[in-house]
């Protein structure tokens, strides 16, 4: 199975652990950190949205004019716009990329944050939603005709697009850890997305959603687990970084934010997992450390793995036996974690994966 390897870029240097430095809208920062994610080697990077922050979109535009290999994971929430709009937004990036975007559909956890934007519905509501949404989307992309749709909550008459992917379609990453993500996710996303949980607790969700493709009788996605590693020369090193960077969320206004927002009522089923986990200890498997998540309130991936290269590169590839072959690191601090892992990290699991390969033998 190759791996794939998934990073994160924003137009401005900060983190949980450390304050924000130059303008919100940072352009040559923005070039520099996606040119670091393509000189590390990595596949992808995700562009993340929020309610308050830039478009994804338009970060994904201007950062894909200034790299030439690297493909654009750009999130999106259903409901923010009509699925037309969008199926020719995508469409359009993915023609001037040159074939290099991906979607990643945020159907959100957060109710206050999706209130921000107008959206009023229920999370069950809103996975039904983004069903529906997604439907559109590929039969927008995919249609020659025109077309007329009426559903629970969209209705257009004569919908045609001129404008189509550049490989006839996008594809749509999801994600979730719920019973109603399971099920939407497998009916239209090519890539279901797990944060850094246990292996044992990885494993489940894996099989989760298998069943749940097996269910409604489509085969199953791929897999993509999220981590946050800190690397170190020695295990030493590598720990002693990793709780320095622990202090500093804790003493951070964006850790404290973040511990606080939802402090007795987490967002969404992923949050409480992962807090659910942190608090039965920090420490699990071979490197896996989740005191990161308790310091932020486990607010998006936010659970460590730490240790020497080699350490972590194990981790990893530990994941991949069970099926994952994406991974999405960000390091805590950006751009010179994501130049670190492309010298260390990336190239060590791509080799090992590649020589399983070649010695695999049928069974």
């Amino acid at each position: 199975m190759p791996v794939d390897f998934i990073g994160l870029i924003s137009t401005q240097d900060a983190s949980e652990s450390r304050p924000a430095t130059g303008p919100l809208v940072d352009r040559a920062y923005t070039a520099r950190i996606a040119r670091a994610h393509e000189d590390a080697g990595f596949d992808q990077v995700l562009i993340g949205y929020s309610s308050a922050y830039p478009d994804p979109a338009h970060v994904a535009a201007y950062a894909a004019a200034r790299t030439e290999r690297l493909t654009y994971l750009v999130a999106h929430r259903p409901g923010v716009v009509a699925p037309t709009v969008a199926a020719r937004t995508f469409a359009t990036l993915d023609r001037f990329s040159g074939g290099r975007v991906t979607l990643n559909i945020i159907t959100g956890g957060h109710d206050a944050e999706q209130r921000r934007d107008g959206d009023y519905l229920s999370k069950d509501d809103r996975y039904a939603r983004s069903g529906e949404y997604l439907s559109i989307l590929r039969r927008a992309w995919e249609s020659d005709t025109p077309f007329s749709h009426s559903g629970r909550f969209y209705a257009f008459e004569d919908f045609v697009s001129q404008v189509r992917p550049a490989a006839g379609r996008i594809p749509v990453y999801f994600s979730g850890s719920s019973p109603a993500a399971y099920a939407t996710g497998v009916r239209h996303a090519d890539v279901h997305m797990f944060w850094g949980e246990p292996l044992a607790a990885i494993a489940e969700q894996i099989a989760a959603v298998r069943a749940a493709a097996d269910a409604a009788g489509v085969p199953a996605p791929r897999f993509s687990v999220s981590f946050r590693p800190i690397l170190g020369a020695t295990e030493e090193l590598a720990w002693r970084r990793a709780h320095d960077i622990l202090a500093r969320i804790d003493t951070s206004h964006t850790g404290r934010f973040l511990r606080n927002r939802d402090r007795d009522n987490p967002a969404n089923a992923g949050s409480q997992r992962l807090l659910a986990f942190a608090a039965d200890a920090d420490r699990h498997d071979r490197a896996l450390w989740t005191a990161t998540a308790k310091a932020s309130g486990a607010a998006g991936n936010s659970t460590a793995l730490v240790g020497t290269p080699d350490t972590v590169a194990q981790a990893l590839l530990d994941y991949h036996d069970l099926g994952v072959t994406t991974f999405l690191i960000r390091g805590y601090d950006p751009l010179d974690d994501a130049v670190d892992y492309g010298r260390e990290l990336v190239p060590a699991v791509r080799a090992a994966v590649a020589d399983r390969d070649r010695t695999a033998v049928p069974a």
